[in-house]
């Protein structure tokens, strides 16, 4: 027996839970996490938001630091959109409680790579942290939001799903598994909003969470909408290079407020090389580009981001998460460089939605990491990842809002079936396919890419397709069986879209086309 709302809301980050509020004043929600409700990346950005909040600074200014970052494949009319509204959103924050640093009467602002003016509004160096706490403690004293961590979703009810099939191609919900029982679970909606983050798991090195894997547009994807841009996955340029910790991202606001890069051995200034006008507060592909080629040329393990020539108080003051946990680590910031390396950081790319946050498919729409709305283009300016998600999340709500009378209530749904299926009697060949595909998407579809490269990414995943796809079909669903297949689809989608961009262009760096064409063209993929 499905379990019915008025919406249905898969993942409890900035954008769902943004969503999740603006709905509950009139409609009862739904809110799926996967794991804990704290586990998406929401809680993991240290930097901030970006938002014109300083007379010295236009919204013409932000607009166009956007665009350049994105090299020209944003859609102006979306990046206007977030732009306009990045104040409003900072504004409803500040009355949900987020702290964020203060200059006086007025917040403080930092500055980012990428960015012409100060405009990162923030919390010390945990503001995602901050705004997540903020959300969830609104969410959880609402009556209206019923929030259920612990739901691994598997894939979206559709047309396909009803008892008696109308062909409608709409979207009714989603099947979940409660990862607690094992079971199943069909939970149905008027309304469905994807917002279920990034892909950044699918590559070996990588600053986002261990549940990062795709799901939301690899459901969206087997349901029929179509994905934007999937090859623009960005790296953020300085990770901790650690042996003993993984995943621990170095903000970039360290480069904002003066850290140098430097190389281990010369202590050469080497950005000097690279793009002698922005230096270290260049957009993030252009850095994290410098940085691989000083790896690969000179055979180097990391390079030095260098903060220690400021006074140490001020390091403190300003990073103090980051400083406690180097310090951990037997590394001093205030006094010497820390080791960084490139990792996958962020989803430029997604399940394309228009500026009301609608999907192709009637009944879902989508907000947040997982989408490509226009906004990124070719590469994510520096802290306008979870303003986007404030935007869109109000935005989708809005748009339900305002249709609630055209969204029919779901009809009966089959339940899901396990009649010829068994528990599975091999776990370690999710494990070794996981760490094959993060291994070759790493080693193959990384920061530069050359068409031999991608093709053998491409071979390895149809041959996985098959083995995955015959594992599905005989074995009871589980967590990682959920994950690997979606981390499958996931690398598919990248692969396609790098292969079809015969350019380099922001994020999308291939030897084999490294001129840049004069029109920029989205990758649109369709199912």
């Amino acid at each position: 027996m499905a379990k019915q709302h008025d919406v249905l809301i898969i993942g409890s980050g900035a954008a769902g839970l943004t969503a999740a509020l603006a709905l509950a004043e009139t409609k009862k929600v739904l809110v799926l996490a996967k794991g804990s409700l704290t586990g998406g990346s929401t809680a993991w950005a240290q930097g901030g938001i970006a938002a014109v909040l300083d007379a010295g600074d236009t919204f013409e200014n932000h607009i166009r630091d956007t665009m350049r970052a994105g090299a020209g494949l944003n859609r102006l009319e979306t990046v206007e959109y977030v732009i306009e509204r990045a104040p409003h959103s900072i504004r409803r924050l500040v009355e949900l409680g987020v702290p964020f640093n203060e200059d006086g009467a007025d917040l403080h602002l930092t500055r980012e790579g990428g960015h012409s003016h100060r405009r990162i509004v923030h919390v010390n160096d945990a503001t995602g942290w901050a705004v997540q706490e903020a959300l969830l403690n609104a969410a959880e004293a609402n009556p209206n939001i019923t929030l259920l961590p612990g739901r691994s979703c598997v894939d979206l009810i559709t047309g396909r799903h009803e008892a008696r099939y109308s062909g409608s191609g709409r979207v009714w919900g989603v099947y979940a598994l409660d990862e607690a029982s094992g079971k199943v679970e069909a939970h149905t909606a008027n309304a469905t909003i994807m917002a279920a983050g990034g892909a950044g798991r699918v590559y070996q090195f990588s600053t986002a969470p261990r549940g990062a894997t795709g799901d939301g547009i690899a459901m969206a994807w087997r349901a029929g909408a179509r994905v934007s841009n999937m090859e623009m996955m960005q790296f953020h340029p300085t990770c901790l290079y650690n042996l003993e910790v993984k995943n621990f991202l170095i903000t970039e606001a360290v480069r904002g407020e003066g850290g140098r890069l430097l190389h281990p051995e010369t202590g050469h200034r080497f950005m000097a090389d690279y793009d002698p006008e922005r230096m270290e507060l260049a957009p993030r592909d252009v850095v994290a580009r410098a940085i691989d080629d000083q790896i690969k040329r000179y055979g180097l393990d990391f390079v030095h981001l260098d903060i220690s020539h400021q006074p140490a108080e001020f390091v403190k003051g300003h990073f103090p998460t980051i400083y406690d946990k180097l310090m951990g680590l037997g590394i001093d910031m205030t006094k010497g460089p820390i080791p960084v390396v490139p990792a996958q950081h962020y989803t430029c790319g997604g399940i394309l939605i228009d500026l009301a946050g609608r999907t192709d498919l009637p009944g879902l729409y989508a907000a947040g990491e997982c989408t490509e709305s226009g906004l990124h283009g070719a590469n994510r300016l520096a802290s306008n990842s979870l303003l986007e998600c404030f935007v869109f999340g109000e935005a989708a709500a809005a748009d339900i809002l305002a249709r609630w009378e055209e969204l029919d209530p779901p009809p009966a749904i089959n339940p899901w079936d396990e009649s010829r299926v068994t528990d599975s009697d091999e776990e370690v060949i999710i494990k070794q396919n996981w760490t094959e595909i993060r291994r070759f998407m790493w080693n193959y579809v990384g920061i530069v890419r050359t068409t031999k490269r991608l093709e053998r990414a491409a071979h390895r995943i149809r041959l996985l397709n098959d083995e995955v796809a015959d594992y599905y079909g005989h074995f009871r669903v589980t967590t990682d069986l959920i994950e690997l297949r979606n981390l499958l689809q996931a690398a598919e989608l990248i692969v396609t879209s790098a292969l079809a961009r015969h350019e380099s262009r922001g994020l999308h760096f291939t030897l084999d086309y490294p001129g840049t064409d004069s029109l920029a063209r989205d990758t649109v993929l369709v199912p």
